[in-house]
Parts: C-alpha cells; sequence; structure tokens
C-alpha cells in the first residue's frame, strides 16, 4: 500500500510517499513560499537519490499538488506509473477542538467539523483543509485520513487542560490547552517504550526545535504538555516568547502603540531566540554567536535550558517520578550543548550520564545517553512525524 503524507503549512507544503508494507520512504520533497511572488520546489527520490528543485508560482496548494503529482509519475524523478498506484492519502491537520480523540477518515461529516474549528487554528487550519480538497479534486475516489496535531494530547485530565478563566467561557468558546506536536510526540513515546521494555513507564518528551514542546506521558497516554491553546505557551522557541505574563501585553501595547494583532505578531514572530539574541532564529547561529563571546546569545541559550528543566522538574513531580526523559527535534537531536545545559543539574533525580556520549551522539539513531546503572534512563530519538501519519491512515482505512 503506497500513502502519500501530505502536511500544509500556510504557505509551505510537505510530502512523502511510504510504503507502509515495508514503512520505506519512497519520495519526500517540499514546497515553500506558495502565494508569493516565487515559490521553490525541491523533490527526492530516496532509493536512486535523484533530486529535482525549480523555481515556480504557485498561487495555491492545489497548483503545488499538481506539479507534485506530475513528479510522482515522471519517468526520472517518479516512482509510479500511474497515479492510481497512490492507495490513500494521510493529512497532517492542526486542531481536533474537542471533537475528536483522534484520527479519523476524512468525509462530508468529518470534513464540516474540521471548518468548524477553523478559529482554533486561523494561520493553519485553512491551509490543511485547502490541501485536502484539492487532493480530492485531484485523487477522485481516494480515501484520505485526517491526523491531528493535538489528538495525542486529548487524554490529558481535565485538571491540567484547563485554564482558571470563567467556566462559562471555556464551555462557549472551548479555552484551553490542547497541545501540538502530538504526531512526534506520540511517535518518540512509542519508541522510548519499545527500549524501556515496557508501556508501563513515566515518560518527559523533549520535542525542541524551531518550535519546542515537552510532553509528560505515562502509560503511553499524555498527561500534560507544555504548549496550550495555540504553540505560543510554554518553552523560549525560535520566535515565540513561551510563557508570559499576560500583563507584558497591556505594558507593551500601551508603550508601542500596538493592537492586539501586532502583539500577537511580536510574540509569535520577534521574540524568542530571535528577540533576544537578536542573532537568528536559528539555534545553530545563536550557539556560533555564543561561543564567539555574544552575551546576549548566551543569555538566551541558558533561558532555553532553564526553562526545560523547569518544565522536566514539574513534570516530574505530575507523574509521581520519571523513567526516561527523551530528546528529539532538530535541537534536541543535534545538540549535544542544549542536551548538557538541561541535564547538568539533574543527578538527584537519578541520571548517570556518559557526558563522552552525549558529545559524539551519533546522529540518526535511537541513542541511550546514560550509563547502564543510571535510574532514569535518557534518550536520543529521530522523531518521524510522517510515518506516524501513513500508519494511522493504514489502520483507518
Amino acid at each position: 500500500m503506497n500513502i502519500l503524507v501530505v502536511n500544509a503549512g500556510s504557505s509551505s507544503l510537505k510530502y512523502q510517499v511510504i510504503n507502509i508494507e515495508t514503512e520505506e520512504c519512497l519520495i519526500s520533497g517540499g514546497v515553500d513560499c506558495i502565494g508569493l511572488a516565487e515559490s521553490k520546489i525541491s523533490h527526492s527520490v530516496i532509493k536512486t537519490n535523484v533530486e529535482y528543485s525549480e523555481k515556480f508560482k504557485f498561487n495555491n496548494h492545489t497548483e503545488a499538488l499538481k506539479i507534485v503529482f506530475d513528479l510522482l509519475v515522471d519517468a526520472k524523478y517518479g516512482v509510479f506509473k500511474s497515479i492510481s498506484e497512490i492507495d490513500a492519502v494521510g493529512h497532517r491537520v492542526l486542531h481536533t477542538g474537542e471533537d475528536f480523540t483522534g484520527s479519523v477518515v476524512i468525509n462530508a461529516e468529518t470534513l464540516a467539523i474540521m471548518e468548524k474549528n477553523i478559529p482554533l487554528g486561523p494561520l493553519h487550519m485553512p491551509a490543511n483543509l485547502d490541501s485536502v480538497k484539492s487532493c480530492a479534486s485531484l485523487l477522485p475516489g481516494v480515501p484520505m485520513v485526517a491526523v491531528f496535531d493535538t489528538a495525542f494530547h486529548m487524554t490529558m485530565p481535565k485538571h491540567a487542560y484547563m485554564y482558571a478563566i470563567p467556566y462559562e467561557d471555556y464551555k462557549q468558546y472551548k479555552v484551553r490547552r490542547y497541545g501540538f506536536h502530538g504526531t512526534s510526540h506520540k511517535y518518540v513515546t512509542g519508541v522510548a517504550c519499545e527500549l524501556m521494555g515496557t508501556k508501563n513507564c513515566k515518560i518527559i518528551n523533549c520535542h525542541l526545535g524551531n518550535g519546542s514542546s515537552i510532553s509528560a506521558v505515562a502509560d503511553g497516554k499524555c498527561q500534560d504538555t507544555s504548549m496550550g491553546l495555540t504553540p505560543l505557551e510554554g518553552l523560549v522557541m525560535g520566535t515565540r516568547s513561551g510563557d508570559i505574563d499576560p500583563a507584558c501585553l497591556e505594558v507593551l501595547m500601551d508603550k508601542k502603540g500596538m493592537n492586539i494583532h501586532e502583539m500577537l505578531d511580536y510574540l509569535n514572530k520577534k521574540s524568542g531566540f530571535l528577540g533576544i539574541s537578536g542573532v537568528s532564529s536559528d539555534a545553530r547561529s545563536v550557539q556560533q554567536a555564543a561561543e564567539a563571546g555574544n552575551e546576549r546569545a548566551e543569555l538566551v541559550l541558558a533561558m532555553a535550558a532553564y526553562r526545560v528543566k523547569k518544565y522536566i522538574g514539574s513534570y516530574t513531580a505530575a507523574l509521581g517520578g520519571v523513567d526516561c526523559i527523551v530528546f528529539t527535534g532538530g535541537i534536541g537531536e543535534n545538540s549535544a550543548d542544549t542536551r548538557e545545559r538541561i541535564l547538568k543539574d539533574l543527578t538527584y533525580l537519578g541520571i548517570d550520564m556518559d557526558w563522552d556520549l552525549n558529545e559524539k551522539c551519533p546522529r540518526k539513531q535511537n541513542v541511550e545517553l546514560t550509563k547502564p546503572n543510571s535510574k532514569v534512563k535518557v534518550f536520543v530519538i529521530p522523531t518521524n512525524e510522517e510515518l506516524v501519519i501513513a500508519r494511522e491512515t493504514r489502520d483507518l482505512i
């Protein structure tokens, strides 16, 4: 069975074709800057290492998908003789709202519910659903599944996901903590349980990248997570502030003459690593600047690690202990310095680190960074969100 995995952002489109019997990725690609003056498509055939890159002007996701489908059956850049060899499509969709607790087959009824939830994710949900409709028109009759970014966190208990606002407003407007990066947290949870040899364990997952989140997991189910109603809450991120006193908004809006939309843009796109360092939103560039003596770059690295450490401490308390800590995402998987900043004062938890292995950790592998006698294990687990989407699609159809 060949499954096309589609991950549509507001101006981007990522895709993979996965043979789900072997769980082998056949094609991987992406389109950037959809709807802007110049778009770019990058496309790779995995087995042959053949790559295609070209600039276009895509006005919408449908135009981009048409080119993608042409490439999938191209003699040089494709793997199919006919587009009919795609057996199903799995779509990454941002928000379940409170309507779904897991992935769903897309039909008229479920699509209508997803459209109702657009206000919960106004930046991403329209693009997600436009791609669903585009695929339905380009691949008539091919079954499709929506895999939600929030679904993994729907097992949180009410006392964890509620905000202390008037209860009537929660009921009417569904304002609560939902959490994101769910497909990543689900994937690494499954791998961590395999490495631990049991599902009956307490896991803290640290998905650290340009967007970052932490989840507390017991017996394979999410108990709490750092992101909230939107991905703005929680950790210090590439351009997001993370946790902040809401009263700061009033002060800044008054002093800077901003309206609420400008304020949210400020917190989402101009803060975090970029805002503190003044260097970049990319942690690698900030790391280089810190090593060169940039004090603001060093400050934001310390802030980011400290925030992760606080969440690990609070989630250890919430879970009543911890059996393993997982690092994933671009920073979590690849930055030995970040992992050391977070873990170096956590020996009281029973962590006995192999610091040399942390420094030389091989990439794209599942690696245990703790010594054999460590009471709490620390793993680096490369995430694979596309595989989660493909598996969910297979299981539902």
